[in-house]
């Protein structure tokens, strides 16, 4: 196998990216795309914010293509593959990030918010996984692409770990991904393919804009920030092209906390607690 020096971490690979159009999912595609990976950017609406970023890859040389699908459809889940196929001929690497919120009081919440989550968050990422582990077991190891079979990246979230009032459904989704990715990763492993989660804390994204849009806000978030910033979705996508290449095979089954040491806790820090 040529030596990483001598290529890019992710040439001759390619990258199914859920939720691409914006966000961590947009830095994730961009970021693997950086890395020489084909990638197919998915999307529910908006599909001129997907096009867009398809543009921008192939005009600076990469391969992408646009694919529409909602996550919490099975068939439109398994078209999805099949048109990333037919486009490059394979999968190596799912990058399982649509995710969404849908908030209320607990007493409040109604069952259609309940399952609306779920659905997309969790189910969401068993279908896609599933799929991309068919293929990876279908076509096996290609040793002069990677020394996986493939990879799979949840990402999650500091909520797989920190409650969250008011965000019941949100919080359960991720706490549910952290079994899904650790025994899909058990069950896996033998197959060679690696499983594991990246969990962002805040990051600048639509989904929780009113937390950091004004300066009041942005400051009361970063009292939850030890490390003194709020992130950016490529902080995000830099970890999830680490973590799909060769230079991350020895990890499966693991959680990256990327998040400027929110999981620290720091309201204890003053040590009164």
């Amino acid at each position: 196998m040529p030596s990483s020096s001598t290529r890019a971490p992710l040439d001759g690979q390619v990258a199914i990216v859920t939720g691409a159009n914006s966000g961590i999912g947009e830095a994730i595609a961009r970021a693997m795309a950086a890395a020489g990976a084909a990638v197919a950017v998915n999307y529910v609406v908006q599909p001129e914010a997907a096009n867009a970023i398809v543009s921008d890859i192939n005009a600076a040389g990469g391969r992408a293509i646009a694919v529409q699908a909602d996550v919490s459809n099975e068939a439109q889940v398994q078209a999805m593959f099949a048109a990333t196929i037919r486009a490059f001929g394979t999968v190596d690497i799912l990058a399982s990030n649509a995710g969404l919120q849908d908030d209320a009081p607990f007493l409040d919440m109604t069952l259609a918010q309940w399952q609306h989550v779920l659905d997309i968050n969790l189910t969401g990422g068993f279908l896609c996984a599933r799929e991309a582990a068919r293929e990876f077991v279908r076509r096996g190891v290609r040793p002069d692409v990677s020394r996986a079979a493939g990879k799979i990246i949840f990402t999650s979230s500091v909520h797989q770990m920190i409650p969250w009032a008011g965000h019941v459904n949100y919080a359960t989704s991720k706490g549910g991904m952290m079994q899904l990715m650790e025994s899909t990763a058990q069950e896996l492993a033998p197959h060679r393919i690696r499983v594991n989660s990246i969990a962002p804390g805040a990051i600048k994204t639509p989904i929780n804009h009113a937390a950091w849009a004004t300066p009041a806000a942005e400051q009361a978030l970063l009292e939850l920030i030890p490390y003194g910033r709020v992130g950016e979705p490529m902080d995000i996508g830099k970890v999830a092209a680490w973590m799909a290449s060769d230079d991350a095979d020895y990890v499966t089954g693991a959680t990256l906390f990327v998040d400027g040491g929110m999981t620290l806790f720091p309201g204890f820090s003053t040590g009164h607690g």
